[in-house]
């Protein structure tokens, strides 16, 4: 009998398991293990069948189902690594007495000692048990054995949770056949068909299929809702390039019929911007389907969004140039500003002696104070790019400490109109009267802000309005500056907090403004992301963690 401590629930083994980056293998096992099933009558050819696969999908050293199933008794078969038959005797029976009796069994549980098993293999030294429901009743198990435990991963478990489901589903149908000649096969396949559903409609992705004529026959959950969402009922038995019509017909085709040709699964990432400007990326799957015979028959078409992904690995780029630059600005500021200033102060030197009259009131003069005036402005630019690099490499430490967020808009939005910068800008504030504070330091998020606020004016040549809004999270407050511009290129939103990437002209921006403000809200462990559409306009969202209040120390006054 299992100990308590040896108990874990599924979702405690969910965090030891190696995370899985594909779930279309997962969905073609589910998917072949269920039709392996759909006309398996016979009790022991499932529990044959399911712990065959799982062995083999799962890479456990023996994989076993174990059901009792009243009148037919003890359904009992088994699969271990390097055969290719069931193992004759595996079961320790008076363990598996016990764990009946005593288990409850709603959830799956695990065991790392021997004296636990239920399994008898030499090199098993961890062991998962999925309880098996029928009629509502625990009646026997799936177990997989594992030489390590680091060997049942995530996705192991995951499977063997699934395959399970099937198992139970298809062991309920085959104990009703068993005890009564008049149960309907229709209706066990009906079964079996709305089970595939419902595994289908749980995972996390957008799937559909379609078969030879390009019809679509199966339409999952996740392909009803969105923006691009349709109704299963309104698209089964359609053309899938009648309902796909927003899609280049040309590409799909070639897309599925490579699949139906070749038989491989091909991946294709894409990207979509709804009309909010929100950018998903997703990673296409083409997934071909065969008979018994081989033929590919139908291709499963499964979309995952992998926008967090992608974004994790832009932002680890993106860190990386960072550190970069900063680390080479740190070494050439200073040794490229004394020129500069050198230079800037030969300039205005010359001025002088020109304005004094030193070199006459010749045309060469007036040249001569034109190109002195260019050395000096163009000198100033390099002071300011320099400076700006400067900015850029210096860890922003600061002075933080809980502070009010709503008086630093409205000073930045203040400081903005005194410059005025922009024409026909009209500035809106959508603050709530009582925000949280966030722990920060006050110049260095203005400075941000100001940026921000200064790019989208410069987004708005012919006037528009900016409009700084502050929205209260669970935990985060999300400041956010938005114009009514001229957007961003799909193409560039990626690249915009690259440091020297910039979209003005020569000589009005120097690509550093972005690059600083991220390394700002980084720094004070928040977030810095971006959506925009062109021609509507482009929304700066600044993610800060909020200040928890200090817990009061407790005194103790006992003497």
């Amino acid at each position: 009998m299992l100990s308590s401590k040896q108990i874990k629930s599924g979702a405690e083994l969910y965090s030891t398991g190696e995370k899985r980056s594909d779930s279309n293998d997962e969905l073609k096992f589910i998917t072949e293990l269920g039709r392996s099933l759909l006309f398996t009558v016979h009790p022991k050819k499932v529990a044959m069948r399911v712990a065959e696969a799982l062995r083999a999908e799962t890479g456990a050293l023996i994989c076993a189902v174990v059901v009792e199933l009243g009148q037919i008794g003890l359904i009992s078969s088994a699969y271990s690594i390097g055969t290719e038959s069931p193992e004759p005797e595996f079961l320790d029976r008076s363990r598996f007495k016990k764990w009946l009796d005593f288990m409850p069994a709603q959830v799956s549980v695990w065991s790392d000692s021997d004296e636990e098993f239920l399994l008898k293999k030499d090199g098993l030294s961890f062991e998962y048990v999925s309880p098996l429901h029928i009629d509502g009743t625990v009646k026997g198990a799936v177990i997989a054995g594992f030489a390590s435990r680091k060997d049942c991963t995530e996705s192991a478990h995951r499977l063997i949770d699934a395959a399970t489901q099937i198992a139970a589903m298809s062991l309920n149908l085959t104990s009703h056949y068993e005890s009564t000649i008049h149960t309907s096969i229709s209706q066990a396949k009906e079964e079996h068909r709305k089970f595939t559903e419902v595994i289908v409609d749980a995972l996390p992705v957008s799937l559909y299929v379609i078969d030879r004529e390009y019809n679509i026959v199966t339409w999952n959950r996740h392909r009803e809702v969105g923006i691009q969402g349709l109704p299963r009922d309104s698209v089964i038995g359609r053309n899938v390039f009648e309902v796909l019509s927003k899609y280049p017909q040309n590409q799909l085709e070639q897309e599925f019929e490579r699949a139906f040709r070749t038989g491989r699964i091909e991946r294709i990432e894409q990207r979509t911007t709804d009309r909010n400007g929100v950018t998903k990326h997703w990673l296409v799957s083409k997934i071909p389907m065969r008979n018994e015979e081989g033929e590919v028959t139908h291709v499963i078409t499964v979309g995952e969004d992998v926008t967090m992904r992608v974004e994790a690995i832009h932002a680890v780029g993106r860190a990386e140039k960072l550190a970069a630059v900063g680390r080479l600005a740190a070494g050439v500021v200073h040794e490229i500003n004394n020129p500069l200033a050198t230079i800037s102060a030969c300039a205005e030197s010359l001025e002088s002696r020109v304005s004094e009259g030193v070199y006459g009131e010749s045309e060469d003069v007036d040249d001569l104070r034109e190109y002195l005036g260019l050395i000096r402005s163009e000198s100033f630019r390099c002071k300011s790019i320099t400076n700006g690099l400067l900015d850029f490499s210096r860890m922003r430490t600061g002075n933080r400490f809980p502070i009010d967020i709503s008086p630093i808009i409205k000073s930045s939005a203040k400081l903005l109109s005194h410059q005025q910068r922009g024409e026909d800008i009209r500035i809106d504030f959508d603050i709530p009267a009582e925000i949280p504070l966030v722990n920060a330091d006050e110049g260095q998020i203005q400075q941000a802000i100001i940026a921000l606020s200064t790019n989208a004016i410069d987004a708005m040549p012919h006037g528009g309005t900016l409009t700084f809004r502050v929205i209260v999270d669970e935990g985060r407050l999300t400041v956010e500056v938005q114009d009514t511009g001229i957007g961003i290129a799909p193409e560039d939103l990626s690249k915009i907090f690259e440091p020297f990437f910039t979209t003005k002209e020569v000589g009005k921006g120097t690509g550093l403004g972005l690059a600083v403000c991220y390394g700002i809200i980084t720094e004070h462990g928040g977030k810095l992301a971006v959506r925009s559409t062109p021609n509507v306009g482009t929304t700066f969202s600044i993610y800060l963690p909020v200040s928890l209040p200090e817990e009061e120390e407790e005194i103790d006054e006992t003497f």
